[in-house]
């Protein structure tokens, strides 16, 4: 009894661990407005700045990176958040999951100083350039 008591608990808890498990990381995504990716440089100094008068699609794509050029190839769901410039409270934009947004609805609700926050919904995707300052 005891022996079969531990084999169900050992069962049950790989399968949690199994489940709760986080898949890592295995492709490379970047913020794009437009056509234009939104970091200057896809490299661990690169920065994302945007002026308050942007306008276009804000989107999400894996990127094909290479010495050359950068470029979008699928889009990805995503979610914005806004981190306050002054108090650094992070605010939900929506609840909405997106592909594209226009990128004025979403500086309609920033100031200058304040940073877009992108979230991936899909633990696949590795987006090292997540914060966007806006200017």
């Amino acid at each position: 009894m005891k022996t079969r008591c531990f084999m169900w608990l050992l069962c049950s808890w790989a399968i949690v661990q199994n489940g709760l498990a986080q898949e890592r990381p295995s492709q490379c995504v970047a913020a794009f407005v437009g056509k234009q990716m939104v970091v200057d440089a896809y490299t661990t100094t690169g920065k994302c700045r945007l002026p308050d008068t942007a306008t276009g699609e804000l989107a999400v794509y894996t990127v094909d990176l290479s010495p050359t050029e950068n470029k979008a190839v699928d889009k990805v769901d995503f979610q914005i958040a806004i981190r306050d410039g002054a108090t650094k409270t992070l605010t939900m934009f929506s609840g909405r999951t997106y592909r594209q947004v226009p990128v004025q609805s979403v500086l309609a609700k920033c100031q200058k100083g304040d940073h877009i926050v992108l979230l991936t919904v899909d633990s696949r995707y590795a987006l090292p350039h997540h914060e966007i300052l806006v200017q």
